[in-house]
């Protein structure tokens, strides 16, 4: 029977190259009670490949949603992991597949959206891709054969979400009700505010910025912001412009 939590966990493919690889992520998806896939510009699809591949899961591949962007297609989550083989220069928290799905299906359980997301076939998630992404799952394997088949990838991430939900863990609410959380969509107005601001006050190059960006949105990436946290910061930011603007 379909569990309506699970409808608010959405698994999204990011260029993938292979269309049988969407075909068996939807059959693996389903086999977890798991229906929301999501493609950013896969390079076939919809094709009788994934078709054949899905082998029953075609109602997963009908109701699929296609994106331009990995943005566009987070935009309602306010819990976004990414996946990879390999720790990056500017690493995200690392978390086991196990404790992600806690996290993830905790907050599936207040009704808040949230995704997996899974890079291409060859190289995975570009870094400004998991800029985007508040936490990295890295799926512990072999040292000397470390990558995944991207189905099987999915099909663990999703064992782990359904077994999280069998066990009937509850999520914690011992502070009495947490504010809601920020979208990805709110995240990124904060960015670009925050951007056009340093660049006002002149702590900004965009000639030479170097890195500093990206390690902005990785600090507020870790620091989860609630709605509240979130309208001080575009108060403050907005302050500092009314002041800089007036001198």
């Amino acid at each position: 029977m379909k569990n309506s939590i699970l409808d608010n966990i959405t698994i999204v493919l990011v260029g993938t190259t292979h269309p049988g690889n969407i075909g068996a992520a939807a059959r693996a998806m389903k086999t977890m009670d798991i229906t929301r896939l999501a493609l950013v510009t896969p390079k076939i699809f919809p094709s009788a490949e994934a078709s054949a591949r899905a082998a029953g899961a075609d109602d997963v591949l009908a109701a699929v949603s296609i994106h331009d962007t990995l943005q566009e297609a987070v935009q309602d989550c306010v819990l976004v992991y990414g996946t990879s083989a390999r720790l990056r220069s500017l690493p995200c928290p690392v978390v086991a597949p196990e404790q992600a799905a806690a996290e993830l299906v905790e907050q599936a359980r207040l009704s808040s959206r949230t995704a997996i997301v899974f890079g291409r076939e060859r190289t995975g998630l570009a870094n400004e891709e998991l800029d985007m992404c508040h936490k990295m799952i890295v799926i512990p394997s072999s040292q000397g054969f470390s990558s995944l088949n991207l189905a099987a990838a999915v099909q663990i991430m999703c064992y782990e979400l359904c077994k999280n939900i069998a066990e009937g863990r509850e999520p914690d609410m011992t502070d009495g009700g947490k504010p809601a959380k920020v979208t990805a969509a709110e995240l990124d107005h904060l960015y670009a505010h925050l951007q056009e601001c340093l660049v006002e006050i002149g702590f900004l190059d965009l000639n030479k910025p170097r890195r500093l960006m990206r390690r902005l949105k990785q600090l507020f990436n870790r620091s989860g912001l609630d709605k509240n946290e979130y309208n001080i910061l575009r108060g403050i930011l907005t302050a500092v412009q009314e002041s800089v603007r007036k001198k």
